[in-house]
């Protein structure tokens, strides 16, 4: 492979595609199937995404492509596709006839495998030659592994291929909100060359491989998740607490189309939190609460509802799983001192007003507003002040108290550290000071209602605020 950049991760790549163009592998590799699940995929995409596998996998090592139809509405997706499929060799198609989500589509396909190795990959794929190789390589001298190529990005837009360069892992925070980041030094460490497997505390969704029989035994994905989100996080922790390990192959590469955005409903947004709530109930132990600390959405929804994780916990007990702080000490030491930590959060209430700030949606970020309203149990009335001295929209983790003309408003949280607009100072007296002015948040009347503008600190009751739930004592 040809050398384009000069930087150090750039020689550093080259080396690494180098020897593992070097690699020679055991011609008596497991055999592997594949499962995409699928919903309105645009067809070329699809398609795309099918070849690729074919062009790439060894025919001796590639079982069979399954594909699962998750009640497509789209017609170039039914019988056409049907016929499509039929002249090619080792792909099949299941149709549900009934609305799964990538989760429960994706067991529906395992069920139907018969490969050694379970490879689950999204829609929007693209393979790289040697991809499959060092995946079964792998499980096949470590069967209780969850193993994953390196995600290289395709733009969404463009569909231009983008080669990951430098080696990065999956990590979460206690949001259960998903990151990737560089692999640190004491990880660097510990592996043998640069090809050598990568531990990882979690991997992405996008393509994820596993021993079929041990994927089954195990306890497959959690059924009792919806559509899609968080399945991820779960199948690594779980990995991971009952004795297996999960780690990303330097040496094997697929792309996967990132979208800039994504059109997600509420009642989508809020199947992902409910997921995560599984998660909590079921891995986390004790530390379930600094989830809850952080997720106020999902400590609404547990404290009207627990989810039934009965089923869940009794795997847990038969697999002889380790509790949530081994997982800490021993594989993700880093989380167990969260950046951002959780000072207070729920309803935000005016004191002289008698009423609660809300935000209203508008049809882009900057079209929102944040005011005063009848305090309800709106989602739109949850806010979160974390120690950073951000003021967040808890349904909305992105949105942040920001000011234009001392008027506040929601706007995109930013990372700036000096000087930042969205900086406040939460005081024990009630008011809420503006690090940047100096100046206090008042509720005010306006023409459209009563606003919360930045006006001089007074102390008056319209200056004086009360958060609904403080976690300053939990923390101590």
């Amino acid at each position: 492979m040809a050398l384009t950049k000069r930087s150090a991760s750039g020689y550093l790549y080259a080396g690494s595609c180098l020897r593992c163009l070097q690699q020679e592998y055991d011609s008596s590799l497991p055999t592997a199937s594949v499962i995409i699940c699928f919903h309105d995929e645009a067809w070329s995409t699809l398609l795309r995404t099918v070849h690729s596998i074919m062009d790439t996998a060894p025919k001796a090592s590639l079982k069979d492509i399954i594909l699962v139809d998750d009640l497509s509405q789209q017609g170039s997706l039914k019988s056409a596709l049907s016929e499509y499929i039929s002249k090619l060799d080792r792909v099949k198609l299941i149709r549900s006839n009934k609305r799964l989500g990538v989760i429960r589509g994706r067991m529906l396909g395992a069920a139907r495998a018969t490969g050694d190795v379970l490879v689950f990959m999204d829609s929007h794929c693209e393979c790289q030659k040697g991809w499959l190789e060092p995946l079964l390589a792998r499980l096949s001298s470590n069967r209780n592994s969850v193993v994953s190529p390196v995600i290289d990005v395709i733009d969404w837009k463009t569909f231009q291929y983008y080669h990951s360069v430098g080696l990065h892992r999956g990590v979460f925070d206690w949001k259960l909100d998903f990151h990737w980041e560089p692999v640190p030094d004491h990880e660097e460490k510990v592996r043998q060359s640069p090809i050598s497997p990568i531990r990882s505390p979690v991997v992405a969704g996008a393509v994820v491989a596993m021993d079929r029989h041990c994927f089954q035994n195990t306890g497959a994905y959690d059924s009792d998740m919806t559509l899609w989100g968080a399945e991820n996080l779960e199948l690594s922790i779980r990995t991971w607490l009952c004795g297996g390990s999960v780690e990303i192959i330097p040496c094997s590469h697929v792309g996967h189309v990132y979208r800039d955005h994504f059109p997600r409903t509420f009642s989508y947004e809020e199947a992902i939190v409910r997921n995560k709530i599984r998660i909590a109930e079921t891995w986390l132990g004790s530390f379930k609460e600094n989830f809850y600390n952080h997720n106020t959405v999902a400590f609404l929804i547990s404290k009207a509802e627990k989810p039934d994780c009965s089923e869940r916990l009794q795997l847990q007990k038969r697999l002889g799983c380790r509790n949530f702080h081994w997982f800490i000490s021993n594989v993700y030491p880093e989380l167990s001192q969260p950046e951002d930590t959780l000072k207070f959060s729920g309803k935000l209430y005016n004191t002289g007003v008698g009423s609660c700030a809300n935000y209203r949606p508008g049809k882009a970020i900057e079209e929102g507003s944040i005011e005063l309203s009848p305090c309800s149990d709106s989602l739109t009335q949850h806010f979160e002040y974390n120690s950073m001295r951000e003021i967040r929209l808890g349904s909305a983790p992105l949105f942040c108290f920001d000011v234009r003309h001392e008027k506040v408003i929601p706007q995109n949280c930013t990372k700036e550290t000096d000087n930042s607009q969205q900086h406040w100072d939460v005081q024990e007296n009630g008011m809420i000071v503006h690090v940047l002015s100096g100046k206090c948040i008042e509720a005010v009347k306006s023409e459209d209602g009563k606003d919360l503008f930045l006006c001089a600190c007074n102390k008056n009751a319209n200056q004086l605020w009360q958060f609904e739930r403080s976690h300053v004592l939990e923390q101590r």
